[in-house]
């Protein structure tokens, strides 16, 4: 009995630990930049990725951009979760929500931007991450690290197809074959099922223990 206790309390503290750390399920932070791509109110940027297959679907947590020295002076820089439109081809259809993090990202460097709360991602999906700005690329622009290697060291049954589609205008999208550097944190939904199993497990076990080692009444005394 022991040692079934033990290891519910064990899964148990993996669940919390997971939930509040979350998961890294895709990263190119860790190749080599080749370059960049500019990102301007006239260049929007746009990277695939698609979900892994955790039936529940995932929390996003946050998103890490591999960015670059910026050109000029750029301002406004936004970070947008994007559902996506069309199977093969697919492109960015409409916002889920705007990342929080740094609007001016103008040094090269790794910057993190955290996910609206509760922003929740469908299992074996496509998504986007946009980035745009509020300046036109010829007056300033922030630069998106790009590398040579689509390797996004996949997690999960995450991955991304690499490449970068670009628009002067957000709706009309052309496709760039470099490789956008970022990486994706998020948290795996558990099963409602497996949540009440994992509950009602608890109370047995813990009843159990409860009615094992509860005193004893002394028989009342005759006279």
């Amino acid at each position: 009995m022991k040692k079934i206790i033990i290891m519910y309390v064990i899964g148990l503290l993996t669940q919390l630990i997971l939930q509040a750390q979350g998961v890294v399920y895709l990263s190119s932070l860790g190749q080599a930049s080749s370059g960049s791509v500019a990102i301007g109110s006239n260049s929007w940027l746009a990277a695939d990725f698609v979900t892994g297959n955790n039936t529940g679907g995932y929390i996003l947590n946050s998103v890490q951009l591999g960015m670059a020295n910026e050109t000029g002076a750029p301002i406004d820089f936004t970070a947008i979760v994007y559902t996506a439109i069309g199977v093969a081809g697919a492109v960015p259809g409409s916002s889920l929500g705007t990342l929080n993090g740094s609007l001016n990202p103008v040094t090269a460097g790794f910057y993190t931007y955290t996910a609206p709360s509760n922003l929740t991602l469908s299992p074996s999906t496509d998504y986007f991450i946009v980035l745009t700005a509020g300046t036109a690329v010829a007056n300033g622009a922030y630069e998106w690290s790009v590398t040579d290697v689509n390797s996004y060291n996949p997690n999960g049954g995450w991955h991304s197809p690499g490449g970068v589609l670009t628009s002067s205008n957000d709706s009309s999208w052309n496709f760039n074959p470099v490789v956008a550097q970022f990486a994706l944190n998020a948290t795996p939904i558990p099963e409602p099922g497996a949540l009440s199993l994992f509950g009602l497990g608890g109370l047995f076990l813990f009843g159990s223990l409860f009615r094992r080692h509860r005193p004893r009444l002394a028989p009342p005394k005759t006279i």
